[in-house]
C-alpha cells in the first residue's frame, strides 16, 4: 500500500465510524434521544467533543498530506512540532476540560425532598428501595419508576464489586463503589419506558444486568408507589397454593422476601410483586410462567455466576410449574 492509498484509508475510517454510530440515534433507549436535562447536557458534551475531535482530525489530515507531498523544509517541520506540542495541545486540552466540567453542577443539583431512591448493584441484579419523607418505603428489584418533571435523588451503592449505573436517555453513567455512596439527580421530562444497564464490567454475567425504567406522570407514579407498597396477593388456585408450599419447603424464604407471608429473606431480590415485572433475571428473559420455571430449574446456566442455585435436579416439572404459577400470581 503506497502513501496516497494509506492517506485515503485514514481519511475515510472516521466517516465510516460516524455513519455506524448515527444508526443508533433512532432508538428510544439511545443517549442520542435525550429525555431529561441531564441527558441533554451529556449530549451537548458529546457533540462538542466530537466536533473538536473532527477539527483535530482535519488538522492531522492536513499535516499528513503535507508530509506526503514533502513540501517545506526540516526547519519548518520542527517549528510545527513545537507549536503543536507546546501551544495547540495544552490550549485545546484546557478548553475541552472546561467544557466538560460544566456537567458537575448537574450531578449535584438540588432534588425534591419528598422522595429518594436507593439503588444497590449486586452480582448480577439491582436492589431498589424507595423512601418518602412521610416514612413510607417500597422495596423492589430490577425496576425503577420515576415521576416526570420532578428532580429525584438516587443514592447509588454496591454490595460486591464496582458497577456503573446508566440510563442512556436520562443521564450519564455513575459508578457504584463498595463502601461508598454516590449521588445522582435525574429529572425525566418524557413519559415512557426505558432500559438501564450496568456500564462497568462486573463479572461473567455483566451483560445480563439490566433494569426497566418507567417514567410516569405524578398521579400514576403515586398509584404505582401505593400498589408496590401493599402485601402480595394470596394464592387462590390449588396449583398456586401447592407452589407456595414448595417455595417454603425448598428454602426459598431464606433469600427472598414476599410481603404478607412468612418469606422474609433479604439476600436475593424482593418477590412481593414479582409478576408485575416485564423481565426476570435483571432483563435476562421475558417474565412468564414458562421462563420462571426454566430459571428456577437452571439459573446458573441462564446466568452464570449469579447467587441463585439451580433446582432442576431437586424439583420435577410439575413442581417447577407450581412454584412458577405461585410467583406468577404475585401482582
Amino acid at each position: 500500500m503506497n502513501a496516497r492509498t494509506g492517506f485515503r484509508s485514514v481519511a475515510g475510517a472516521p466517516l465510516a465510524v460516524l455513519a455506524l454510530a448515527l444508526t443508533a440515534c433512532a432508538s428510544r433507549d439511545s443517549a442520542f434521544v435525550p429525555a431529561s436535562p441531564e441527558a441533554r447536557e451529556v449530549g451537548d458534551l458529546f457533540w462538542g467533543m466530537a466536533g473538536a475531535a473532527f477539527l483535530i482530525w482535519l488538522a492531522m489530515l492536513g499535516l499528513a498530506y503535507y508530509a506526503v507531498r514533502a513540501w517545506g523544509s526540516v526547519a519548518l517541520a520542527h517549528r510545527w512540532i513545537w507549536i503543536g506540542g507546546l501551544v495547540v495541545a495544552p490550549v485545546a486540552t484546557v478548553v475541552l476540560l472546561s467544557f466538560g466540567l460544566r456537567l458537575m453542577p448537574v450531578r449535584t443539583a438540588q432534588a425534591s425532598q419528598d422522595l429518594r431512591i436507593i439503588v444497590t448493584g449486586e452480582q448480577y441484579w439491582w436492589r431498589v428501595r424507595y423512601e418518602r419523607s412521610d416514612g413510607t418505603t417500597v422495596v423492589t428489584a430490577n425496576e425503577i419508576a420515576l415521576p416526570a418533571d420532578r428532580r429525584t435523588e438516587l443514592i447509588l451503592r454496591s454490595e460486591d464489586v464496582i458497577h456503573s449505573f446508566w440510563i442512556p436517555p436520562l443521564g450519564g453513567k455513575l459508578d457504584m463503589i463498595p463502601g461508598r455512596e454516590n449521588r445522582l439527580v435525574l429529572e425525566p421530562t418524557r413519559v415512557g419506558s426505558y432500559r438501564g444497564r450496568c456500564a462497568e464490567l462486573c463479572g461473567q454475567s455483566h451483560a445480563f444486568m439490566r433494569f426497566d425504567v418507567e417514567v410516569l406522570e405524578a398521579p400514576a407514579f403515586d398509584a404505582w408507589f401505593f400498589a408496590r407498597g401493599g402485601d402480595a396477593r394470596a394464592p387462590v388456585t390449588d396449583q398456586e397454593r401447592r407452589g407456595q408450599q414448595l417455595f417454603v419447603e425448598n428454602g426459598c424464604p431464606a433469600c427472598h422476601r414476599i410481603a404478607g407471608s412468612t418469606s422474609q429473606g433479604v439476600l436475593g431480590p424482593d418477590l412481593t410483586h414479582y409478576a408485575s415485572r416485564r423481565t426476570l433475571g435483571a432483563g435476562r428473559l421475558p417474565n412468564n410462567v414458562g421462563t420462571t420455571a426454566g430459571w428456577i430449574a437452571d439459573a446458573q446456566h441462564l446466568k452464570p455466576g449469579n447467587g441463585m442455585p439451580s433446582f432442576g435436579r431437586v424439583l420435577q416439572g410439575p413442581e417447577l410449574r407450581a412454584i412458577a404459577a405461585y410467583l406468577g400470581s404475585l401482582r
